[in-house]
């Protein structure tokens, strides 16, 4: 399995995240992450937090191997060309380390607080799927054209190009059977998904079917799975294992932000050695 470690920027400082990159990066996992919210998520509403996509500009200077992300974008926030250009701008800093990873989008407060349309979840998921389209079509096309019922693109122009060929590979965060998984199905590299392994196994039966009615070969869509570490090493390590036995190809640990330098050297110390060897 691939490795990842995730420390959310909530009621957190600099300092910690600056600490929790370095573990990261010198620890050997394979890809760290952030996140993408405007307000906590956990805690007070009223809290600190930093924004994901600046802080991965941050997090590109200041390693060297490791990948990065942001577990999930939301796609409401930003109209996806600016997010396309955020995404090539990260990709070049970091020298082609950059996982895209992007959801609908679900936290109704930061909305409604900010004066965003929240729309309702089919039309959040399927301005998701236009969304991924556009992003890929300025990633790849000289001039994208593009019209669909929530994105339009007329002969846009996106320069430089992403390192990574044809470009950054796409995560997408969720697990609504209907609409999402249809989605990663269409659209995605890979699939994230927090939750229990039975039910975990349950939604990759869900995304294999998808990937049949299109013609697509399940195998081809990347299972990765998200879940809190909150100290429990054998607990935390059986969960993985069971994880793996259903095909999940990749874990993300993200730690408790009052607990994550601590945390983050746990995972390091007692956690990803083990799973190396799944």
């Amino acid at each position: 399995m691939k490795v990842g470690l995730k420390l959310a920027p909530q009621h957190v400082s600099i300092d910690d995240l600056h600490y929790v990159w370095r573990v990261a990066e010198d620890a050997g996992f394979d890809h760290l992450w952030d996140f993408d919210h405007f307000n906590p998520i956990v805690g007070e509403l009223g809290g600190p937090v930093f924004e994901g996509w600046t802080l991965l500009a941050a997090m590109a200077e200041c390693t060297k191997r490791v990948r990065i992300g942001c577990m999930v974008t939301g796609n409401t926030y930003r109209h996806p060309a600016v997010l396309a250009k955020m995404a090539v701008t990260i990709d070049h800093l970091s020298g082609g380390r950059l996982e895209f990873g992007i959801g609908a989008g679900w936290a109704e407060a930061e909305h409604r607080m900010l004066g965003l349309e929240f729309y309702t979840t089919g039309r959040r998921i399927r301005r998701l799927r236009e969304a991924v389209q556009v992003c890929k079509a300025l990633w790849t096309q000289p001039e994208a054209t593009f019209e669909g019922r929530y994105y339009r693109l007329d002969r846009a122009l996106a320069e430089p190009k992403p390192v990574q060929k044809p470009h950054p590979p796409v995560w997408i965060g969720g697990g609504g059977e209907q609409l999402t998984l249809r989605v990663v199905a269409e659209e995605a590299d890979a699939w994230n998904y927090t939750g229990p392994p039975p039910e975990a196994g349950h939604k990759a039966e869900v995304l294999d079917r998808h990937c049949a009615d299109i013609g697509r070969d399940p195998a081809s869509v990347r299972r990765t799975i998200q879940m809190r570490y909150d100290g429990d090493v054998e607990g935390t390590l059986r969960t993985t294992e069971a994880m793996a036995a259903l095909g999940f190809a990749d874990v993300i640990y993200t730690v408790k932000v009052d607990e994550g330098r601590r945390l983050a050297d746990e995972v390091a110390e007692k956690i990803l050695p083990r799973v190396r060897t799944f």
